[in-house]
């Protein structure tokens, strides 16, 4: 889940909540895309850096 609310865009950032609960805690846009790139090039079955 992204979450983002007016703290988020206040600090340009995003909030990432796994299904199993875990939190990722806020990153920078940047760094989620960078994220998100990384899985999808490893073909990784996880979000977790």
């Amino acid at each position: 889940m992204l979450v983002v609310g007016d703290k988020e865009v206040e600090e340009e950032s995003v909030a990432v909540r796994l299904r199993t609960g875990e939190n990722l805690g806020p990153m920078s846009v940047g760094a989620f895309e960078a994220l998100l790139q990384q899985v999808v090039e490893t073909r990784a079955l996880s979000l977790t850096p």
